[in-house]
């Protein structure tokens, strides 16, 4: 089956909401993982005074991990999918995070303004259409200086990481069918297959004008199947 895109796939997301939480409980340090990408951003706690925007905040997991790290921080949390925000704005958050719905390709006609510190996305860029504008996007945002951390399923690019991920998926196949939601998680499993490795991502970073580009591996079952990849925006200022 062919990955989906664009409004096919947010209405996939809507209807997957109501059992999401329960799959990522589900998922061995998914929490600790998203976590340790936002001690990535370098940011020392308790991040009072930064601004960042979470990008693709699904069901409210990416927000609090930033939460969690950045207690003090001021957070935008924004989603293309209805049903994945409504689950997430339901939760008890303090008045310092705010929810938006849109996607990410429209960041520039939504009301979301920059400049944010950090940028923090996680399982997004392989959901995108074009991951290049958003990159864009993304970078004008960010004010000089600021940080973008993405989390996300980029193969290593070996063949042993590549067959993990297909068995993992093939396993939750039955379980994701039975709920109604077998066609969001065979995308998920094609679009980590057809999407860039670790490499080929941060090479797109570099293009869009992010620097200092880095590529960070996580523990456990994931090596070599997630990871995080940071970028930061050259301050133009502080090298004069």
């Amino acid at each position: 089956m062919p990955t989906m895109r664009d409004a096919t796939l947010t209405r996939a997301f809507d209807h997957a909401a109501r059992s999401y939480d329960a799959l990522v409980r589900a998922n061995p340090g998914y929490h600790t993982h998203l976590r340790r990408s936002v001690r990535r951003l370098g940011y020392a706690a308790p991040g009072r005074g930064l601004r960042l925007l979470d990008l693709g905040c699904g069901t409210g997991a990416s927000t609090a991990a930033l939460l969690s790290v950045l207690p003090e921080a001021e957070i935008t949390a924004v989603d293309a999918s209805a049903g994945m925000l409504e689950r997430a704005a339901a939760k008890r958050w303090p008045p310092t995070v705010t929810f938006a719905h849109t996607a990410a390709e429209e960041l520039a006609h939504a009301e979301v303004s920059g400049p944010y510190d950090a940028v923090f996305a996680a399982y997004l860029f392989r959901n995108t259409a074009d991951p290049d504008p958003v990159l864009s996007a993304v970078r004008d945002m960010l004010a000089p200086g600021g940080r973008l951390a993405v989390h996300d399923y980029t193969l290593s690019g070996k063949r042993r990481h590549r067959a993990l991920w297909s068995t993992v998926c093939a396993g939750l196949l039955p379980l994701t069918t039975a709920l109604g939601d077998g066609p969001l998680y065979r995308h998920l499993w094609r679009s980590v297959i057809e999407f860039d490795t670790a490499d080929l991502f941060a090479h797109r970073l570099t293009a869009a004008g992010f620097a200092q580009v880095r590529i960070l591996p996580l523990p456990g079952w994931q090596t070599g199947i997630t990871h995080t990849i940071v970028g930061q925006v050259p301050d133009e200022g502080a090298q004069a």
